[in-house]
């Protein structure tokens, strides 16, 4: 019985805490909130469940994670200052065209995060070059969140080889590597990136019949501003990735966190000139400090909710019901992430619960690990993209100032449908073709 009440507090919580989101409600006030209903629901004392629970879950995510936060948060910084980020935007937008300006965007967005820019700090240099092909194309205003968010937290973050938390989190937790399963991956990430754009160029079709691009108060534009060229601007990008990517024997050569950082190190010392006068160095770095700082706890915030659901007296009967869904193994691995990811608010905190829940129990069964992190890492990008999610919260209210009525139903078809569905392809080719490397 106390199960039941337990798993039926999880529901309401969930809920209310999307409800709380969508209303503009603070978002570390609404996880704290909804904690509150899950402790009295789930046999937990309040008083524990805030300061060891919630706590624990809070503090653990930040610790595991600062460092990459902060490291990407440095390299998109000098992406921003430089111009780098918009060489780079206006160089795409040239070889495809103003018809084709969200695929450009989206390109944009991937080969930033990909290259080693953090997806939870990118938007801050992203969202100007938004504004810029957005008015170029006259697509809606509207659509440049969602455009940023399926750029960082879809195809850019499944892909192999890539250093973004979510995959770090699993390399820390599985033991495998940022390259494990490529083939499906990229396969993955392929058509993810294909039915991205094929979405938005019919939904923002459809709307341009009605709607035009209109700037807001705030809104600046530098149309004349000198930027580094387009292959310096690529270059630290390239050198970080190969650099994280290299390995002696099962050991990468460098640690992921200092990849990105040496990558930022570079990429300032190439485009240092077109680093504006206005500011030191020192405030740039204590902007980027800013920007992780906001980024991991955002983010920590709901973690630390997810903790207190996880010792709720009704969470291992959901555990159990989902792992022991008929059928193949796979399939229960991806719906628990999802629900992890979902209960979270998080890809990259769902990950890290469901993690160390998961790999002992498919270990057990004799799954592989590679199969395990790729499958996981997947199903990670769908439900976590709830209102409530710290990266969704933080670029459409935070950076493009628009409500989660006029932005969030773009991100909920691309950066939760599409990925559910991508999903479900990744686990028919595992299961069809388990040796693919």
């Amino acid at each position: 019985m106390q199960a039941t009440i337990s798993i039926i507090g999880m529901v309401i919580a969930l809920g209310l805490l999307a409800f709380m989101v969508m209303k503009g409600i603070n978002i570390f006030v609404a996880a704290i909130s909804v904690s509150l209903i899950v402790a009295l629901t789930g046999g937990l004392d309040i008083y524990e469940a805030i300061k060891v629970n919630y706590m624990t879950g809070f503090v653990g995510f930040f610790r595991n994670n600062f460092l990459i936060f902060l490291a990407g948060s440095m390299m998109a910084k000098v992406y921003e200052i430089t111009g780098a980020s918009k060489s780079i935007a206006r160089l795409l937008l040239k070889v495809f065209g103003a018809k084709n300006a969200v695929l450009a965007m989206i390109l944009a967005t991937g080969i930033l995060t990909y290259g080693g820019i953090a997806g939870f700090v990118v938007c801050f240099s992203l969202f100007p070059i938004g504004l810029e092909i957005f008015r170029a194309a006259d697509i809606p205003r509207r659509f440049v969140p969602g455009v940023i968010i399926f750029g960082c937290c879809t195809f850019s973050a499944i892909g192999p080889g890539n250093p973004q938390v979510s995959q770090v989190v699993l390399v820390n937790a599985l033991g495998t590597d940022l390259m494990t399963h490529a083939t499906v991956g990229f396969a993955c990430t392929i058509l993810t990136l294909v039915l991205g754009v094929v979405y938005f160029n019919l939904h923002i079709a459809r709307a341009k019949k009605k709607e035009h691009f209109v700037a807001k108060p705030f809104d600046t534009f530098n149309d004349e501003q000198e930027v580094p060229g387009a292959f310096i601007a690529l270059l630290p990008l390239i050198l970080s990735l190969i650099a994280i990517n290299v390995k002696v024997g099962e050991k990468a050569i460098v640690p992921i966190e200092y990849g990105v950082f040496l990558g930022s190190v570079l990429a300032f010392i190439l485009m240092r000139n077109f680093v504006p006068k206005e500011k030191t160095v020192m405030e740039h770095v204590t902007a980027s400090i800013s920007n992780a700082m906001m980024a991991v706890s955002n983010t920590s915030t709901v973690v630390g909710f997810g903790s207190v659901v996880s010792a709720a007296v009704g969470f291992n009967a959901v555990v159990n019901a989902m792992t022991s869904i008929p059928g193949p193994d796979l399939v229960a691995v991806a719906v628990a992430t999802n629900i992890l990811a979902g209960v979270c608010g998080s890809g990259s905190g769902g990950l890290g619960l469901a993690a160390p829940i998961l790999a002992p129990i498919y270990a057990a069964r004799g799954m592989s690990m590679g199969i395990l992190h790729r499958v996981m890492l997947v199903s990670s990008t769908g439900l976590d993209t709830m209102p409530y999610n710290g990266f969704v919260v933080t670029v459409i209210n935070g950076v493009c100032k628009e409500t989660h009525k006029d932005a969030y139903i773009p991100v909920f078809w691309a950066n939760m449908v599409i990925p559910i569905i991508v999903t479900i392809v990744a686990v028919i080719l595992f299961t069809l073709f388990p040796n693919w490397p």
